[in-house]
C-alpha cells in the first residue's frame, strides 16, 4: 500500500503523544510513588519507640513520663526491635540509650576488702575487780563505816562492825589451842585456819593469840580498793552465813562491752582497734583493741559481745555509759574478688549482675547470677559467678533489666527469660504469676471473718477515717498534718470499746490494736517522713486486716479500696487504704504520685 506524507506525519505525531500520555499516567506516577515509598521508609528507620521500664505497655513516639507512675521514659533496646543479637539472651544497646540510661560499667579488679564497722556500747565494771562481801559467820551489825552506795574505800578500811556469838567461841577456842601448839600443832593449826576462812587477816589473828582476850566486836575489812556499789545491811540487822553485805568494784579499770550483729563478725578480730567516744564525755575520742568476742550470739537480738578494756585513773567513766566506735577492718591475708554494691541487684534468693559482652561493635550485655560473700563497705566480694578483667554494669543497672524484662530474656524478676506480664509488678518479689496466686489463695484461706457489734463497727469507722486524713496528710508530704492526724486516729483508736467483743474476736482484735497504736505513736514521735512512712505502711496493713475481720460502718466515708505500690521502701512494696479508686501515693508524695494500682474494694 501506499502510504502518504500526510498520513504518515499524523500517526507519527499520534505515537509521540500515546507515549507521552503514558510516561505521565504510568511512568511518571510509578517513580513518583517509589519515591514517596522510599522516604517514608527511610523517615520510619528513623522512628524511636519510647516506653516505661515498669509499664512495658505503654508505647510514645517521644520522650517523657509515664502517663501511670511518672517515671521516665526509656527508649526500647534495639534488639527488641531488630532481634539481632549474637546470642539470643543478649542485650543491645545504642549509645544514646546507654546515655539516656545513665549506664556506667567498671572492670572487676582483686582488692583487700575493707569495711568500716559502726558499734554501739555501754561502759561496764571490769568483773574480775568486783568483790562481794558475804556473811560467813552469823551476827548483828552494830555499826556502819559506810552509810551510802558510791563511797570510795581502800583495801583493807573498816566497812561494819559485828558482834557474832560464834566468832567469840571460835576466839576462845584459838586461845586455848595456842596453850597447846607445842603438844598439839594440828589443833592449833586447826583453830587459826577457821578464823581465817571466816575472812580474819593474819594480824588480826596474832593479836588475839597475844592478846590472850577474846573481842565482844569485829570489824569487817574491805578486800579491795574501789568503790561501794551495794550495801545490803543496816545498824541492827542480823545476818546469817551467805547473806550477802556489801559489793566493791574497783573502777580504774573499766571495759566498754560493744554489740556486733551477726554480718559485722567476720570483720571484728582480736587485737582490732576501735575508736570510740562518749555520749557524755564529748569532745574526747578514746582508742582500744579487741581483747575478747563473745562465742554466743544472743538470740533475740542477734548480736555478740565486743569488749574492750581501758584505764580509768581518774573515775571519768562510769557503768552504763553509751559509747560509740569506729571498726575500720579489713580481711587479713585475703585478695578477693571486689564489686560495688550499686552493681548487684537482689531478688532475695538470687544476685544478679550485667555482664558487658566484650568484642561487640555495639554495647552488648549479658545476664549472669553469682554468690556473694561477705560486705565490704560499699563492695561485695564476690565468691564465685565473675573472673577478674571482667566488665560489669555499675550504674543504671536496673534499666537494663527492665529491657531485657520487655525483651523476653533473662532477667531479676524472670530468669529463665520468655513472655513477661505487663501488669504491675515491679516490687522486687521473687514469687512467679503461679506462685502470686497460691500465695493469695493461702492468705485468703487464713483470713477469718467475726460477727462484731454495729457498735463496734461503727467506732472503728471513727478510726477509719482519721486514718483517711492521714493517708492524705502523707500525700501533701505535709509532716506537721501527719503528726496531728497520727494524734486524733490515736484519739479514736483508743476510744474504741474492746468489750464489745467477746472470746477469740476480742483476741483478735487486741493482736490487731498493738501494733496499730505502737506504729501511730512511732508516727508521732519519730522525725523525718521516711521513718513516719515506714510505721504508716503497719498502721496500713493492721487496720485493712480489721476492717476484713471485723467489718466497719462510717457515716463519713462510702466505699474504700486497698491500694499497693510495689516500689515503695526499695521495692519490698506497701499498701494503704483510699476512699477513692484515684491513685495518690502517700509513701511518695508529689515525686510519684500515681504509681500504684487498686488491689481491691475492702
Amino acid at each position: 500500500m501506499k502510504i502518504d506524507k500526510k498520513t504518515l506525519i499524523i500517526g507519527s505525531a499520534a505515537l509521540v503523544i500515546g507515549l507521552g500520555l503514558g510516561w505521565v499516567f504510568f511512568g511518571g506516577t510509578s517513580s513518583k510513588t517509589s519515591e514517596q515509598t522510599e522516604i517514608a521508609e527511610h523517615d520510619h528507620e528513623g522512628e524511636t519507640i519510647w516506653t516505661c521500664s515498669m509499664h512495658p505497655q505503654i508505647r510514645m513516639d517521644k520522650p517523657g513520663k509515664c502517663p501511670i507512675c511518672g517515671m521516665e521514659l526509656i527508649p526500647l533496646a534495639e534488639e527488641q526491635q531488630e532481634e539481632e543479637a549474637a546470642s539470643p539472651d543478649e542485650i543491645k544497646m545504642s549509645p544514646s540509650a546507654i546515655a539516656l540510661a545513665n549506664i556506667e560499667t567498671v572492670r572487676v579488679k582483686k582488692g583487700v576488702p575493707e569495711k568500716t564497722v559502726y558499734l554501739l556500747g555501754t561502759v561496764k565494771p571490769d568483773e574480775r575487780n568486783i568483790a562481794e562481801l558475804t556473811a560467813r559467820f552469823g551476827g548483828r551489825i552494830e555499826k556502819l563505816y559506810v552509810n551510802f552506795t558510791g563511797q570510795n574505800v581502800r583495801r583493807g578500811e573498816k566497812l561494819a562492825t559485828i558482834y557474832s556469838p560464834e566468832l567469840i567461841a571460835a576466839q576462845r577456842e584459838l586461845i586455848e589451842a595456842a596453850k597447846y601448839k607445842s603438844t598439839n600443832p594440828a589443833f592449833y593449826k586447826s583453830a587459826r585456819t577457821k578464823l581465817k576462812l571466816w575472812d580474819l587477816t593474819d594480824a588480826q589473828i596474832d593479836d588475839l593469840e597475844n592478846n590472850g582476850k577474846t573481842r565482844r566486836y569485829f570489824d569487817l575489812l574491805s578486800p579491795i580498793t574501789g568503790t561501794v556499789t551495794r550495801r545490803d545491811v543496816a545498824i541492827g540487822d542480823y545476818v546469817k552465813v551467805g547473806n550477802p553485805m556489801f559489793e566493791v568494784i574497783d573502777l580504774k579499770k573499766v571495759w566498754v562491752m560493744f554489740d556486733a550483729y551477726e554480718n559485722d563478725l567476720p570483720w571484728v578480730q582480736t587485737g582490732d582497734e576501735i575508736d570510740f567516744t562518749i555520749q557524755s564525755l564529748p569532745g574526747k575520742t578514746y582508742t582500744a583493741r579487741v581483747k575478747y568476742i563473745d562465742p554466743f550470739i544472743d538470740p533475740k537480738t542477734r548480736v555478740a559481745k565486743v569488749r574492750v578494756e581501758l584505764k580509768n585513773p581518774e573515775l571519768s567513766l562510769k557503768p552504763e555509759m553509751y559509747a560509740a566506735g569506729i571498726l575500720k577492718s579489713e580481711m587479713k591475708k585475703t585478695n578477693d574478688l571486689l564489686i560495688p554494691n550499686s552493681s548487684i541487684l537482689w531478688t532475695g534468693k538470687r544476685a544478679v549482675v550485667y555482664v558487658k559482652v566484650p568484642d561487640r561493635n555495639q554495647p552488648t550485655f549479658i545476664y549472669r547470677e553469682i554468690v556473694l560473700g561477705p560486705e565490704a563497705g560499699n563492695f561485695y566480694v564476690v565468691s564465685s559467678g565473675l573472673e577478674e578483667g571482667e566488665v560489669i554494669v555499675m550504674n543504671g543497672v536496673f534499666n537494663i533489666d527492665a529491657a531485657a524484662q520487655l525483651a523476653g530474656k533473662p532477667s531479676m524478676m524472670n530468669p529463665e527469660g520468655g513472655k513477661v506480664s505487663t501488669g504491675h509488678n515491679h516490687g522486687g518479689s521473687t514469687m512467679t504469676d503461679e506462685e502470686m496466686e497460691e500465695y493469695e489463695k493461702l492468705e485468703q484461706s487464713k483470713k477469718k471473718t467475726v460477727k462484731a457489734p454495729m457498735d463496734f463497727q461503727m467506732q472503728l469507722g471513727k478510726v477509719l477515717d482519721e486514718y483517711l486524713l492521714l493517708k492524705n496528710a502523707f500525700v501533701n508530704s505535709d509532716e506537721k498534718a501527719v503528726v496531728a492526724a497520727a494524734k486524733k486516729t490515736l484519739s479514736a483508736l483508743d476510744k474504741v470499746d474492746m468489750t464489745l467483743l467477746k472470746g477469740d474476736a476480742h483476741n483478735q482484735w487486741m493482736k490487731l490494736k498493738k501494733p496499730i497504736r505502737d506504729n501511730l505513736n512511732g508516727i508521732i514521735q519519730m522525725q523525718g517522713l521516711e521513718m513516719k512512712r515506714s510505721h504508716f505502711s503497719i498502721v496500713s496493713d493492721k487496720l485493712t486486716k480489721a476492717i476484713e475481720t471485723f467489718g466497719v460502718h462510717s457515716n463519713e466515708t462510702g466505699a474504700v479500696y486497698l491500694e499497693f505500690c510495689p516500689m515503695a521502701f526499695d521495692n519490698k512494696g506497701a499498701f494503704w487504704i483510699s476512699e477513692t479508686k484515684e491513685i495518690k501515693n502517700p509513701y511518695f508524695g508529689e515525686a510519684m504520685l500515681t504509681c500504684g494500682e487498686v488491689k481491691k474494694e475492702l
